[in-house]
């Protein structure tokens, strides 16, 4: 279900006030990444900030780092010299031990605003590079478990351990994905550059003052060249010729075996209208997703989790129920592992497939989507499918989603997804003349309201009005506003 040899191509789209980078495999899109000047992401950029309160019910502390939000602090996130997974597994202790109010910190955001929530902070500052993760407050080496090769594993912790220590300076390194068969000279260079970029960043801390940025991460562009290019990336195109030099010098400089990928793209034609992109953007905003077999998925985001629904919709198989609720399944499975990276879906997801009485079925449906989520550069954790035919997932959610990015709420409904219905407001309107003729002298009264209800009120519900015109002894008026939305009515007196 999973093709192994797929290639990658990566499109970017700049305009003046918006960056968009689009990652293809074999021709499709897998993840969109969007980065607008008014709302440029936070994440692993690194601020002087004061702890203005700490909770230590909640083990958590608020820091000022200069935003309109303040940021959150939790006690597991403030380092020890130990190693990342050390830190995740020692007992945390009592916040009030670590911090204290007006104690000022050197911090990173590692997750960004999302919804009313402030950005997540941590002290543990990481500083990626192409190869390697630098962190000047760890010690040890730890290797991306996206490299499966053991020998290529043990290659590189060694290779990294003895780099640290010749250097004699006190931190840790985390070897990236991208680092799978690089050259000792490469990884050198690297390490030197995160190094000195540390002595930077330490001394923007000392000079600059508390509630500002000390250092920034880099703009999409050089991040799509750092994080996403990998063997399997066939070609990038680019369609600024400004961000198209900054790119070419930033390859010759650190990354001279990927240079030759780049390309500025000229055609007249928008870049993002090749492969159908923007159309793949619209339809992952939908809540209905379509499957080629006739079947289909529902998405739902709410601000605790994620649910997605697996219909059989139009597809009735070819043999019995079982093999078509299989058949279904195993599609959805891929669709909704794209989906995911595509929307940028993170947290806790539940995954309701159709109920599946073989439990090989069970088996292989969920073995199909961990095979399709083994591209994703999110980690991500799945469950075994339940008797209920659920599936839990967790995915590491650090910005927002695409519909978060792109979209609002409905200023109609408020974001619940729903109108009262035409018969409802008919409802409300006589409720409100009631209320109005019990509270006020008038000659008659005049109901603006949307053409849906007038029409309503004129048909189906025309003996009501009526019987409602002689309980109130008052001549009642209709008029139609084409600008009303369908819940919105006025009652005028006159």
């Amino acid at each position: 279900m999973v093709d192994e040899s797929s290639k990658e191509e990566i499109l970017i789209n700049v305009t003046p006030r918006e960056v968009r980078a689009a990652l293809l495999e074999n021709g499709v899109l897998q993840e969109i990444y969007i980065e607008r000047a008014a709302r440029r992401g936070l994440l692993n950029n690194i601020y002087k900030g004061r702890v203005c309160r700490v909770l230590p019910g909640m083990q958590a502390a608020f820091v000022d780092i200069g935003l309109a939000r303040t940021a959150f602090l939790h006690a597991s996130d403030i380092a020890r010299q130990v190693s990342p997974a050390e830190n995740e597994g020692a007992p945390v202790p009592d916040i009030r031990g670590l911090v204290r109010e007006g104690d000022e910190l050197l911090v990173q955001v590692v997750k960004n605003p999302i919804g009313n929530k402030g950005a997540r902070l941590s002290t543990f500052i990481t500083l990626p590079s192409r190869y390697l993760v630098y962190l000047p407050n760890g010690n040890g080496v730890g290797i991306s478990w996206r490299i499966e090769d053991e020998e290529e594993k043990e290659r590189l912790r060694a290779l990294a351990g003895d780099m640290l220590a010749e250097t004699g300076e006190n931190g840790g390194v985390i070897v990236r994905t991208a680092a799978e068969d690089a050259t000792e000279a490469s990884l050198r260079a690297d390490l030197r550059f995160l190094q000195k970029l540390w002595a930077v960043v330490q001394e923007q801390c000392r000079k600059g003052e508390v509630k500002t940025r000390v250092h920034e991460d880099l703009p999409l562009p050089i991040r799509v060249l750092r994080d996403l290019v990998t063997s399997e990336v066939e070609r990038i195109l680019i369609d600024s010729e400004a961000d198209f030099a900054h790119m070419q010098t930033f390859t010759s400089t650190f990354l001279p075996q990927i240079a030759p990928k780049l390309e500025l793209y000229t055609p007249r034609r928008p870049i993002f209208d090749l492969h159908g992109i923007e159309d793949e953007i619209r339809k992952a905003l939908d809540r209905s997703i379509p499957l080629k077999s006739g079947g289909y998925l529902i998405f739902d985001q709410t601000e605790a989790m994620t649910t997605v629904d697996v219909n059989t919709g139009g597809y009735v198989g070819h043999r019995n129920l079982e093999e078509t609720i299989f058949r279904t399944n195993l599609e959805a499975a891929v669709a909704i592992a794209r989906q995911l990276r595509l929307r940028n879906l993170g947290g806790i997801i539940i995954i309701d497939f159709i109920d599946m009485e073989e439990e090989e079925h069970r088996k292989r449906v969920l073995q199909v989507l961990e095979q399709s989520m083994s591209r994703d550069h999110a980690r991500h954790q799945t469950t075994p499918v339940s008797p209920l035919g659920l599936v839990e997932m967790t995915r590491k959610r650090t910005r927002e989603s695409l519909q978060h990015i792109l979209c609002e709420d409905c200023p109609n409904c408020n974001g619940r997804g729903f109108v009262m219905t035409s018969a409802t407001v008919c409802f409300e309107i006589f409720r409100e003349i009631i209320r109005q003729h019990r509270q006020f002298k008038f000659d008659e009264i005049l109901v603006l309201a949307h053409q849906d209800v007038i029409e309503l009120l004129l048909t189906d519900e025309a003996n009501g009005l009526a019987e409602l015109e002689s309980r109130i002894g008052k001549t009642i008026r209709l008029q139609p506003e084409s600008l009303y939305l369908r819940d919105q009515f006025d009652v005028v007196l006159v």
